[in-house]
């Protein structure tokens, strides 16, 4: 929990392109070209942004336990 941040604002254009302040481009090492993928909740009223690695990281950590969460759902 400690390592969140608030990297400031960023204002949305009218084409809806969003600038990410360069402090958190720095920090979590966004390159130019790198492929982020917009996540929400129309429920809870948030947007955010996921590396294409980090979805990968997580699609491949449930494929890899789809068994163990096979067998949870199973035993319940």
């Amino acid at each position: 929990m400690h390592d969140k941040k608030l990297y400031g604002t960023a204002t949305v254009g009218t084409k809806g392109q969003v600038v990410i302040p360069a402090d958190a481009r720095e920090a979590l090492n966004i390159q130019t070209g790198d492929r982020l993928y917009v996540v929400g909740s129309t429920s809870k009223h948030w947007v955010g942004f996921l590396k294409e690695e980090q979805l990968r990281e997580m699609v491949a950590h449930l494929t890899d336990n789809i068994e163990q969460y096979k067998d949870l759902l199973n035993n319940k």
